[in-house]
C-alpha cells in the first residue's frame, strides 16, 4: 500500500471502501490492530510529541481525515486518493458490523453521547451488536482502578472493534497503553464521532465538509474550547508544508 509523507506522518493512500475492507481483514485475522485518522491538528502535534509520533509510526492503518491534508498532499506532488474521516468510518463500520455480526465496544465521549449514539445506530442498522459502552470520568487515564475496570469490561465483552472517542492524542495513547491487555482485533480513535452520531454536536453540512470548512463550523459550535487549536496551533501546518515542499524540513 502506497504511503504519502506529510511532515513525517506516513498516510496510507487508500480509498474508503478499500480501507473498510482492510479493517474487516484485521477483524477476521484477529490482528490487534490500531487505526488512526489524522487531521492537521494531529500532524502538528506529532512534531512535538515523540510518544504520539511513535504510536503513529506503528499504527496498522493511517487514514487522512480532513481536506487540508489532501490539499497539502496535492501541493507536495503526492496526491491522496480520498478523504476518510473518522466520523464517516465509524458509521460505515457500524453498518458493516451489523451485516457481519461483529461485536462493538464504545469507550469515551461526553456524558451520555455514546449511549445516545448506540440508540441511533441500533435503529439505523438492524442487528448491530454493541456489547459495551463506557464514558470515563475526567482524568481517568491517571486512575489505575478505573483503567483496570475499563480493561476488564472490554475483555469480558470480547468486542471485535473498539471505538475510542477521547480526542487526540489521549485516545491513541490509551489504546496503545492497554491494547495488549484488551486484545481487541481492531481499535480506532474516533474523536467526537459519538457526539456527531448522537446529535450532541451537529456536524457541518456536507458542502462545508467537501470545501474543507468543517474546522470553521466546529469553531463556531465550540469557540471557547477550539479557538486556540484552529486559530493558533493549526495554521503552523501550512508554513511547515511550504518548508517541506522546498526541502527545508
Amino acid at each position: 500500500m502506497d504511503k504519502v509523507n506529510i511532515l513525517g506522518c506516513l498516510i496510507d493512500n487508500v480509498r474508503f471502501d478499500a480501507a473498510v475492507q482492510k479493517i474487516c481483514d484485521f477483524v477476521e485475522n484477529r490482528k490487534n490492530a490500531l487505526i488512526v485518522t489524522p487531521n492537521i491538528d494531529h500532524v502538528v502535534k506529532l512534531i512535538h510529541d515523540p510518544e504520539f509520533r511513535n504510536i503513529y509510526t506503528h499504527a496498522n492503518l493511517v487514514l487522512a481525515d480532513g481536506m487540508p491534508l489532501l490539499w497539502a498532499a496535492r501541493f507536495l506532488g503526492t496526491p491522496i486518493e480520498e478523504r476518510i474521516s473518522g466520523a464517516d468510518l465509524f458509521s460505515r463500520l457500524c453498518e458493516v458490523s451489523a451485516k457481519k455480526g461483529y461485536k462493538l465496544f464504545f469507550l469515551g465521549g461526553r456524558e451520555g453521547a455514546a449511549t445516545k449514539a448506540a440508540d441511533v445506530l441500533r435503529l439505523k442498522y438492524t442487528g448491530v451488536k454493541i456489547v459495551g459502552i463506557y464514558s470515563p470520568s475526567f482524568g481517568f487515564e491517571n486512575i489505575k482502578e478505573e483503567n483496570d475496570e475499563i480493561v476488564k469490561l472490554i475483555k469480558d465483552a470480547k468486542p471485535d472493534i473498539l471505538f475510542v472517542g477521547l480526542g487526540a492524542p489521549k485516545q491513541e495513547k490509551w489504546i496503545c497503553a492497554h491494547k495488549n491487555e484488551c486484545r481487541v482485533p481492531v481499535s480506532i480513535g474516533i474523536g467526537v464521532s459519538f457526539e456527531f452520531v448522537s446529535g450532541v454536536i451537529k456536524r457541518a453540512p456536507l458542502w462545508m465538509q467537501k470545501a474543507g470548512l468543517e474546522w470553521f463550523w466546529r469553531l463556531t459550535m465550540e469557540p471557547r474550547r477550539l479557538w486556540k487549536r484552529y486559530l493558533i496551533d493549526d495554521p503552523k501546518f501550512f508554513w511547515l508544508i511550504i518548508k517541506q515542499k522546498v526541502g527545508r524540513l
